[in-house]
């Protein structure tokens, strides 16, 4: 009687352990998971959009954030000046562009 009760206590605490480690398991597969389909798309978008911007030139058409579709006559450190229409010309953050049209 006492074997079999000493069996089954240690066989609950043989599973307590297996628990435990199946739990850290769980939360390492987790974090690869979002990190596989959430963090390093976004880093990969992120580089992206940096390279982009930073690859700006005059003459380059360029459509904004906003939807606005123009050709840069000036690049500035932080804005950029687009020419929408003839003669007309708005000044925007770089960071707005999203898109420069071949």
């Amino acid at each position: 009687m006492a074997t079999e009760a000493f069996a089954m206590a240690g066989g609950a605490a043989a599973q307590g352990t297996g628990g435990q480690y199946q739990g850290i398991i769980m939360l390492v597969a987790m974090f690869a998971i979002f990190y596989f389909l959430l963090i390093r798309p976004q880093q990969k978008r992120a580089k992206q959009q940096r390279e982009l911007v930073g690859g700006l030139k005059a003459g380059d058409t360029v459509v904004s954030a906003g939807g606005i579709h123009g050709k840069i006559t000036a690049v500035d450190e932080t804005t950029v000046t687009l020419e929408v229409a003839t003669g007309v010309k708005i000044k925007m953050n770089r960071a707005s562009i999203t898109e420069v049209k071949q």
